[in-house]
């Protein structure tokens, strides 16, 4: 099989007919074989429904469906692991993302040798103060810390190698960084396309603001991972033992100037009642802290069999 289309979707019943019509009509036009999998992603519409219709009408269509809205990322996980054709294709169900464009981008992962390509949306039609300015802001951050140099890291319409999407594990909101995961599964081929953004159709958009807030600590996560992910210790074990030995330090001269007073025999305050002491003590236990426990939640996050644990309720 060529292609299979993976659809994430949340109450996007008004547009599935369209986009399934316009998928169709391109792989037909190109002679390409192909699937369409949707992905429910718990949606209170008649998605499913019409996805059920859409199943009876053709035999490339696939769906599945989860019981709960679990977000845009497990969708994709679970599209991703379903998914049998040799480049697979993301994009939204909102028809702004245009099936017009998939040919050349099957064509840029099987002739131009690329892993991924990532779609560029250089002329948007989104709010420019909601949407626009803190994308460009978001992107330029994500293009500094990751070392791609992308204009749209999270934009919907991307092409990947089967291999690919098989090889890298997109859970919480990580979709926003999947060219990110791929460079650090060792697929460095990474491509970028500018793509044309239409208007929304149908509904209204499903992200809000806290999407850029979210955005950036899941960066500063995929950071650390691919710096320290497989040495922690090089991090925590680094500054935890600066700052206990630091503390240590402070310490042993809080005490030691308690100690040249008694020899003395001169008036010295109570140890306990220098500020440095308890400013060293705290410096003392953070250290001890960061030492061994900094990294713990994410290494425990990271091993859950648990993660991506989706209830699927149904699959046709």
């Amino acid at each position: 099989m060529n292609i299979s289309v993976v659809v994430p979707l949340y109450n996007e019943a008004d547009s599935l007919p369209k986009l399934h019509e316009w998928i169709a009509r391109v792989m037909q036009e190109n002679k390409l074989t192909y699937e369409i999998i949707f992905v429910n992603d718990g949606s209170t519409d008649n998605s499913w429904q019409v996805i059920e219709a859409l199943k009876e009408e053709s035999t490339h269509v696939r769906g599945i469906k989860f019981r709960n809205n679990y977000g845009k990322s497990p969708a994709l996980y679970c599209g991703f692991q379903a998914a049998k054709g040799d480049v697979v294709i993301t994009m939204d169900a909102d028809l702004q993302d245009s099936p017009d464009e998939i040919p050349e981008l099957y064509r840029m992962i099987t002739e131009d040798g690329y892993d991924l390509v990532s779609g560029w949306k250089k002329k948007r039609y989104d709010a420019k103060l909601t949407k626009n300015i803190p994308s460009k802001i978001y992107n330029a951050t994500a293009r500094k810390v990751s070392g791609l140099k992308l204009h749209d890291m999270n934009c919907g319409l991307k092409a990947y190698r089967n291999e690919v999407i098989k090889n890298i594990e997109v859970y919480g909101e990580m979709h926003r960084y999947i060219p990110y995961l791929a460079k650090n599964a060792g697929f460095t081929k990474i491509g970028e396309k500018v793509v044309t953004h239409r208007k929304r159709e149908f509904g209204s958009t499903k992200f809000g603001m806290n999407r850029f807030v979210n955005g950036y600590l899941d960066l500063m996560t995929l950071w650390f991972l691919s710096k320290f992910g497989k040495k922690p210790m090089h991090f925590f074990g680094l500054y935890g033992s600066l700052m206990f030995i630091l503390g240590f330090i402070a310490v042993v001269i809080v005490g030691a100037v308690k100690l040249y007073a008694i020899v003395n025999h001169t008036k010295a305050i109570l140890v306990t009642d220098s500020p440095y002491f308890y400013i060293a003590l705290v410096a003392m236990i953070l250290g001890t802290q960061l030492f061994m426990t900094g990294f713990l939640g994410e290494i425990v996050a990271r091993n859950s069999i648990e993660r991506n644990n989706y209830k699927i309720e149904k699959e046709i």
